[in-house]
């Protein structure tokens, strides 16, 4: 996952939280940022189905989610 790119404002904030797309509880928070950045975040979590929430202000932002292959 990647950090925000971009953006207008360096007091601007993104997040990402991880939560269980079966019972909706947070699992983990993948990136919070203050500020424009860009990186990558590496999570790790069991094999489940989950969704991604973005939490975001005064940042333009993109981030992706790649399945790790062994």
């Amino acid at each position: 996952m990647s950090k925000p790119s971009g953006g207008e404002s360096s007091s601007g904030t993104f997040r990402i939280t991880i939560h269980s797309a079966i019972s909706g509880r947070p699992l983990l928070v993948a990136v919070d940022h203050k500020g424009p950045g860009k990186g990558t975040a590496f999570v790790g979590e069991d094999p489940r189905v989950f969704f991604a929430e973005v939490d975001s202000h005064d940042l333009d932002w993109s981030f992706t989610v790649q399945e790790r292959i062994n």
